[in-house]
């Protein structure tokens, strides 16, 4: 199976070995969460899926509650990725909301950002990071709430969508928040395991959960090389979905 789309209701995710593990990509419509430790490659897969639309031509938009768009573009261009290209095209557009401006990334979340994806009608949207917006509200109801709408938001659109989030560092398949996973319709995550007779780090892909889909569920080895993030497709166990 090819990493190109295999069908209206599957999105490619631009990550070589990865839309194998998916039985072709994400379905399309879904809110996935992508989630790990620091370091891991979640922004590199976040980028290199809104490139992957870039490339078909779609519109895509990008919604950093973490780094500026200087930082954005600069991770694009070691990848080799056309990011400055997509935006000045108007193609891609980026939105960034600082988290300690709390009323008003609240107020631009939760009522500016549904009018913008209407307007837009972005094919693919990122969102990078969700965990940032529990800076955002002051007690765990608004912080529900904005996660609520914002997904809400993403599924109106009718796109596809990619959310970040950071991992509990004592517990690799919750989030932070313990929310943003029963939000999401898939769930991947990202880690590692260490070798340390060998001295080496070895990042490794799980899929937790994908509705709507049968995909693989064993662990598989990727590597973050010159062009992004590859899984090694040759270790793919396809009879394990």
């Amino acid at each position: 199976m090819s990493g190109s789309e295999t069908g209206r209701d599957r999105v490619s995710t631009g990550v070589p070995g990865l839309d194998e593990m998916l039985s072709g990509g994400f379905p399309r419509g879904h809110v996935v969460l992508v989630m790990g430790p620091p370091g891991v490659g979640k922004t590199c897969l976040a980028l290199q899926y809104l490139m992957a639309g870039d490339a078909r031509g779609e519109r895509t938009l990008y919604l950093s509650l973490e780094e500026d768009g200087e930082a954005l573009k600069a991770t694009a261009r070691q990848f080799g990725w056309p990011l400055d290209e997509g935006i000045a095209a108007q193609r891609v557009k980026l939105v960034k909301v600082d988290p300690r401006e709390t009323d008003r990334a609240l107020r631009r979340i939760q009522s500016e950002l549904p009018k913008e994806l209407q307007e837009f009608k972005p094919g693919r949207i990122v969102v990078d990071s969700v965990s940032l917006l529990n800076m955002l509200a002051p007690d765990e109801a608004s912080r529900r709430n904005a996660l609520f709408d914002l997904a809400k938001a993403c599924r109106s659109s009718g796109a596809t969508s990619l959310f970040t989030a950071e991992a509990d560092p004592h517990h690799p398949e919750v989030s932070r928040d313990g929310l943003s996973e029963y939000v999401a319709d898939g769930v991947l995550i990202l880690g590692y395991s260490e070798d340390l007779e060998r001295h080496r780090v070895r990042l490794l892909v799980h899929i937790l959960k994908m509705r709507r889909t049968a995909h693989v569920r064993t662990r598989q080895p990727y590597a973050i090389g010159p062009r992004g993030i590859e899984v090694d497709a040759r270790a793919v166990d396809f009879g394990g979905s």
